[in-house]
């Protein structure tokens, strides 16, 4: 039997429920879940913010965990440590999968969100898409890497080459961007919400040069700016923080309606664009570079069935660095 943490309905609790182990079909592992980051994302789908949630259910998809056993045709042996991401399948056959950005994927299915995730003690995945994690260290340091990491280094790469770097929302994956940022030598800009002195102090705890609220004029003009945070406002207020030729990049699943703005902010060259999911090329490469910088994740502990108040309180600001569920 198994133990997991269910979303029934869109904003509604979690409710702790007892399950049969689920068997592995054809390509896929079973995990024993060793830890499981709660990302924002997590309140997107328990919030009913995305369209077409499967419910019932299992939220999670920054999983760290075991492979108990195979289904017919896995290599993965048992024993061995793997990561769970947000992308759990794609079609392969489409345009968007042949040309390397199975992230666009139509026929996508997500770790969380259509499958069921890593709320829980055990989980199911397609071994295609699983990542190989260290055998040692602690795997709840290692959870939130597999989507705050992970979004944000695709988001880092969308910024192209910029020097001054501004993040806008300082949590699970700004603390671990702005950690590789610092390391290849560029100068960040945090931006909080007004009066979060503590999530300032934690960026320049982590290398920031500057930190401030959103609301705020940086004291130098950007190269780039990644807004994590979902809040649509936001947009304009980097639009105006970057130089001519800089970007602006939309890191989040979902954001709230973005205001009108005059073009004037967006003239010069800027460019305005959106990170959609992750490619497994993306997982590859950062947790590659991830031990190199090296990235220490900040983690806030809770067991399994503690899931609502780890949740209720990203969903507060009370946490710095990531929250993570461990069974």
């Amino acid at each position: 039997m198994m133990r997991a943490m269910v979303l029934r309905g869109p904003g509604t609790a979690l409710v702790e429920e007892e399950r049969e182990t689920p068997v592995p079909g054809p390509g896929r592992v079973l995990v024993a879940v060793e830890a499981c980051g709660v990302c924002r994302t997590d309140l997107h789908v328990v919030d009913g913010e995305l369209p077409g949630i499967a419910t019932p259910i299992v939220p999670g998809h920054e999983i760290v965990g075991r492979v108990l056993a195979g289904g017919p045709g896995t290599a993965i042996p048992a024993g061995t440590r793997v990561g769970v991401p947000w992308l759990g399948a794609t079609c392969g056959r489409c345009g968007h999968c042949l040309s390397g950005r199975e992230n666009l994927c139509d026929a996508a299915r997500f770790t969380g969100y259509q499958i069921d995730g890593g709320y829980a003690t055990h989980c199911v995945a397609d071994e295609r898409y699983c990542f190989r994690m260290p055998e040692d260290g602690d795997p709840a340091d290692m959870a939130p890497l597999l989507c705050a990491g992970l979004i944000g280094y695709r988001s880092l790469v969308m910024a192209g080459d910029a020097s001054r770097l501004g993040i806008y929302g300082f949590g699970a994956a700004a603390h671990i961007i702005c950690q590789v940022a610092v390391w290849q030598g560029r100068e960040i800009h945090a931006f909080t919400r007004a009066g979060d002195e503590a999530s300032q102090r934690f960026a320049l705890g982590l290398g920031a040069a500057w930190a401030g609220p959103s609301e705020a004029a940086p004291p130098v003009a950007l190269d780039a700016a990644i807004i994590f945070a979902p809040v649509g406002a936001l947009i304009p207020a980097a639009l105006r923080a970057v130089r001519k030729g800089g970007t602006v990049v939309c890191a989040g699943i979902h954001m709230s309606d973005i205001p009108s703005f005059p073009y004037a902010i967006l003239w010069g060259e800027r460019t305005l664009r959106s990170v959609a999911n992750l490619t497994r090329r993306d997982g590859e490469e950062f947790l590659a570079l991830a031990p190199r910088v090296p990235v220490r994740t900040a983690v806030t502990r809770f067991p399994l069935g503690e899931a609502n108040e780890a949740l209720r309180r990203l969903r507060a600001g009370e946490l710095q660095g990531a929250a993570v569920l461990v069974p």
